[in-house]
């Protein structure tokens, strides 16, 4: 069904989870700039809420995410104080003005605090905002997920979790330090059924010692347990910039023809099995609000991946966290301890980002739109010279001031949205292939 370009694929490329990405945030954007977002909140406005918790049991190799050993239960309780006082202060400079519509928490993994640390953020956001209409979700690994875990999402109403599977192949586990046997997530996905939770999967290919075939047996699995939306992504080995990294071998990773197999046989297997693809790497089952919003034309791109929620403004609480509004992008301070030292002195934890033009909102909605829809205006603004490449192979149509990414090139597409970055440089290390 796709086609194998090696050549469009050479080059890596941003997520374009926002625009500009984090490679052009700067030292020169923070606490100021999130002030004055804050104070100038209008108060019908939609928030948005993410929470990072920055800590799993168990440091998984191949993770690129910002996460520490959950080993030292005096530092986690230390972050939990100061991530209340983050949304307290968050929440005093806001004033009352703004509607929160949609609360998420990821990490790391927030299961690995104790369940009551937990429950002590949830009622502090209960406390210092208007939750009542919020819809709330949680990333979880099923290797620390028990029972009371389980009973407390499900009396609180939170009516999404997404487990971090990745794969159910023991021997590609053994190769990235995370072994979790498929009958402990089936027990997990029963539970949650039961009481009415739904379910999400984060599954990955490109592992080292893989094969196609480990990843349909994956897949064959993962149909079986109808999760109703799946990420399915690419493994990006960049051990330049991740120390954990260097646990797995080059020499044993597959190569980019077998990835490409590995992604576009994903795609297959799940749109034929009634998932709807969402982008190239994302898919839902038609009754979850994902798939609804790709249907109706209101999905939407930010620092969580495709999501339905349509707030323009996502406000991140916890290190590392970043904020998004329609001007500004910032990031909090990344280094657990100094962030509570930040926070300790009752300053906004906010240490870089990057004022949005005007030019470069227009770019980021092109972007978005491309991604979540394939087809955008294009307006005023020009490709790189590289988009006629694209137009001459028959990938992308232009024509009556829009841009369509044809069926076939989905794969490609964040290459063809790559077109309008003016800020992407040739031989960047710092981002992931688009296959």
């Amino acid at each position: 069904m796709f086609q194998y370009h090696p050549d469009l694929l050479a080059a890596p490329v941003p997520r374009y989870t926002s625009y500009p990405t984090a490679a052009q945030f700067t030292d020169d954007v923070g606490p100021e700039a999130l002030e004055a977002r804050l104070a100038s909140v209008r108060g019908d406005a939609r928030i948005s809420l993410y929470l990072h918790i920055p800590y799993c049991h168990d440091i998984c190799w191949y993770c690129g995410c910002n996460t520490g050993a959950a080993t030292r239960p005096n530092r986690l309780a230390a972050y939990v104080d100061a991530l209340e006082q983050e949304i307290a202060m968050v929440a005093a400079r806001l004033g009352g003005r703004g509607r929160v519509t949609q609360i998420a928490f990821g990490g790391g993994s927030p299961n690995s605090l104790p369940l009551v640390d937990w429950l002590r953020i949830n009622h502090q956001l209960l406390v210092c905002f208007d939750t009542s209409a919020a819809s709330l979700s949680v990333e979880l690994d099923p290797r620390r997920l028990d029972q009371s875990w389980i009973d407390a999402i499900a009396r609180m109403g939170i009516s999404r979790v997404n487990l971090g599977v990745q794969t159910f192949t023991p021997h590609v586990q053994q190769a990235i330090g995370r072994i979790q046997p498929v009958d402990m997530v089936e027990a997990a996905v029963a539970r949650f059924k039961r009481n009415n939770v739904t379910v999400g999967f984060d599954l990955m290919y490109g592992l080292p010692g893989q094969s196609e075939a480990d990843l349909a047996q994956t897949l064959e699995t993962t149909i079986s347990l109808a999760p109703s939306r799946i990420a399915l992504f690419g493994y990006a080995h960049m051990p330049h910039l991740l120390h954990r990294q260097r646990r797995i071998a080059q020499a044993d990773l597959p190569g980019m023809a077998e990835r490409f197999a590995m992604a576009t046989r994903g795609h297959a297997m799940l749109t034929a099995a009634g998932y709807r693809a969402i982008g190239f790497d994302h898919f839902a089952l038609p009754q979850d609000p994902l798939a609804q919003a790709a249907a109706n034309g209101t999905l939407r791109r930010n620092f969580q991946g495709f999501t339905e929620d349509d707030s323009d403004m996502l406000i991140g609480l916890g290190a590392s966290a970043i904020s998004q509004f329609p001007d500004l992008i910032v990031q909090n301070e990344k280094n657990a301890g100094a962030y509570r030292e930040i926070v300790a002195g009752d300053r906004l934890p906010a240490t870089r980002g990057v004022v949005r033009s005007l030019d470069d909102q227009e770019r980021g909605r092109l972007i978005e739109r491309l991604l979540c829809d394939g087809m955008a205006p294009v307006g005023d603004l020009c490709g790189s010279e590289s988009l006629d490449r694209f137009v001459r192979m028959g990938m992308v149509k232009l024509g009556e001031g829009r841009i369509k990414i044809l069926p076939d090139a989905q794969p490609y597409a964040r290459s063809i949205a790559a077109c309008f970055d003016t800020y992407l440089r040739p031989a960047e290390t710092r981002f992931s292939h688009a296959v």
